[in-house]
């Protein structure tokens, strides 16, 4: 017997057991009838006559003019009803005079509603546990979140005030702590990276230091320190002294921050800082690139992912100097991977592709449709960046192809993305640039 003929039969005899639901199907097996009507002959409130219409369900079918009237199951119902209701005066008299045939088929009939009655009520218990069980484990489930995050909370602060006293090496002793925030967010844009950022506060009489520290996957990503308070601004109180050199307070930091990371990458990175002597230059070490500028009294230092001659700048580790003083130190290194570091494709065999792909081109400004255009210039940038994993680094050229004027839509340049390790164009665009 399939489950919806199952159904049926259970949805008929539930209904047969209640006498106000027999009622109904008696009154709407004369006539069709509407809500108050049945109201005034059941006498019974409309509550309980709503709650009786929904069980008898499939039983009885609602018209567009607002009656009701049985359905053909809810006919079949009823001469069941009729049946059972008559059976007393005939029924067990006749019974044993019957062919064995139909005594057979009414035994069996009502070994089968017993049996169906059974598995109902079984399969309801079921279902019940099973909905207890569900919201057991989802409660659950919702605590051990809360616990989970809370974990991560604790170890991210405590990581935290070890890069500002032990890497970044300022005194927290001399200063009043404050955490100003505390949240996490599940960066869906970096792959569901789940991203923590902490503010602090760091208060003496003289000076204020505001610190934004950030952790992705528990991993120290960004540290950004700003001086808000102080006339004339009070460098930060370290625990000692720091180097003034760019390269020697680098170098400095690294070391600091090999010291409480087990991370590999900072090996070569510190072999080579200890390495480098002048700024404004590059150096490389295996897949360390240095890159260090410094302007006045500012400077930035790059450690960076390179290979075969192509660098990969997203993947690095950045300190920032202002007035000597560190500003920002971030590690973006563990969180990006490289899936291909061979280029296939050179910056002119790429221009070339962007050039044959531009003359198919065209675009529509202003109701102007421009399919006829000239080129005068271009330019070709390697700039790796995702291409299905939102973590995973492709090698890519971005090539710009500068028009001989301003066409409708102000666009004066054609930009085409072109996959370095496949000659693939990922996307052409028309662009209004300032200055080209």
């Amino acid at each position: 017997m399939s489950s919806s003929t199952e159904e049926t039969y259970s949805a008929m005899f539930s209904s047969l057991r209640h006498p106000a639901r027999r009622k109904i199907l008696r009154m709407l097996s004369e006539k069709e009838m509407t809500f108050s009507q049945m109201l005034d002959e059941l006498e019974i409130p409309g509550s309980h006559l709503t709650y009786h219409l929904e069980n008898l369900g499939e039983l009885i079918v609602k018209m567009e003019d607002g009656k009701y009237k049985l359905s053909s199951v809810g006919e079949a119902s009823y001469s069941i009803m009729r049946g059972a209701e008559e059976a007393p005066n005939s029924q067990t008299r006749k019974f044993s005079v019957l062919p064995l045939r139909w005594k057979t088929l009414v035994i069996v009939f009502i070994i089968s509603i017993t049996l169906l009655a059974s598995i109902t009520c079984v399969q309801y218990y079921s279902l019940s546990q099973l909905s207890n069980d569900y919201e057991l484990l989802k409660a659950d489930l919702e605590k051990a979140k809360l616990q989970n995050q809370q974990i991560i909370s604790w170890s991210s602060a405590e990581r935290a005030i070890s890069i500002i006293r032990d890497v970044a090496q300022i005194d927290t002793t001399k200063y009043q702590t404050t955490l100003l925030r505390d949240t996490i967010e599940n960066r869906s844009d970096l792959d569901s990276v789940i991203e923590e950022i902490l503010q602090y506060s760091l208060t003496t009489s003289e000076s204020k230091i505001d610190l934004v520290l950030r952790f992705r996957n528990d991993h120290f990503s960004l540290c950004q320190i700003s001086l808000i308070e102080g006339i004339p601004p009070f460098d930060p109180i370290y625990i000692q002294p720091q180097p003034t050199g760019v390269l020697e307070a680098a170098r400095s930091i690294i070391e600091r921050y090999r010291a409480v990371s087990d991370d590999p990458y900072l090996d070569d990175m510190s072999t080579l800082l200890a390495s480098a002597d002048e700024v404004n230059t590059e150096l490389t070490l295996g897949n360390v690139k240095l890159k260090a500028t410094v302007y006045e009294d500012n400077a930035e230092v790059i450690l960076m992912y390179t290979a075969n001659g192509f660098d990969y700048s997203t993947k690095r580790i950045r300190l920032v100097f202002k007035q000597h003083v560190l500003e920002e130190l971030s590690d973006d290194w563990f969180l990006y991977k490289v899936s291909n570091a061979q280029v296939s494709v050179s910056r002119g065999q790429a221009i070339q592709i962007a050039r044959n792909t531009a003359q198919n081109f065209e675009w529509n400004a202003d109701g102007v449709q421009v399919t006829d255009f000239n080129i005068i210039a271009d330019s070709a940038v390697f700039v790796p960046h995702p291409r299905t994993e939102s973590l995973t680094l492709v090698p890519y050229w971005f090539v710009t192809l500068y028009l001989d004027k301003e066409y409708p839509g102000g666009v004066n340049s054609i930009t085409v993305g072109v996959w370095a390790d496949t000659g693939e164009v990922a996307n052409i665009q028309a662009k209004s640039q300032v200055g080209t």
